[in-house]
């Protein structure tokens, strides 16, 4: 016979099962929460072309004032249909009062972020502070990332980058569907 589970040894904790009420300072990002998935279009002028991927991406948090961000892609071709992995990353916004956001995300490819900026509610808007290599990770000087809630389900993003000797410029956009 199977001994009946321990008790939690935290009782104020929350359990996994259990969604915790936001804090306050997530109010300009409340939108946000959930997991979101579309497609969109990419380029940048040291790739071959233009290209199609999918994305989704998951905002969630345990209370404290943090989202936890994980966002991942996949080149698809023209109907749609995965082909391959394109990119993954995860990290945590840091809110702040007046809706000031401290962003820092990670890329297995070597490439850590730290970015700053805003959110109103609809629109969060973060640009590169700091960005960290791994020796052999590609170089990337700067990034803007815009996320916008054109309406309750929709999701638009967009994602400037400045690597490998280019200036900033256009990189990534998408439109997300809300899943849950």
């Amino acid at each position: 016979m199977l001994d009946p589970a321990p008790e939690h040894p935290y009782p104020d904790a929350h359990r996994p099962d259990e969604e915790p009420a936001p804090h306050e300072l997530l109010t300009p990002v409340l939108g946000l929460l959930g997991t979101w998935h579309g497609r969109g279009r990419g380029g940048y002028p040291t790739l071959d072309g233009d290209f199609a991927y999918a994305q989704e991406v998951t905002f969630s948090h345990d209370g404290r004032p943090f989202l936890h961000y994980e966002a991942r892609a996949w080149l698809v071709d023209a109907d749609g249909a995965p082909l391959r992995p394109a990119a993954r990353e995860s990290g945590w916004w840091r809110l702040q009062p007046e809706g000031r956001v401290e962003a820092l995300i990670t890329q297995p490819t070597g490439i850590a972020e730290i970015a700053v900026g805003r959110a109103d509610g609809i629109t969060v808007d973060l640009a590169t502070h700091e960005v960290a290599l791994t020796p052999t990770a590609k170089e990337v000087d700067a990034t803007r990332r815009r996320y916008t809630l054109a309406d309750g389900d929709t999701l638009e993003f967009v994602h400037d980058l400045a690597a490998v000797g280019q200036p900033l410029q256009h990189h990534l956009s998408a439109s997300l569907r809300r899943l849950r």
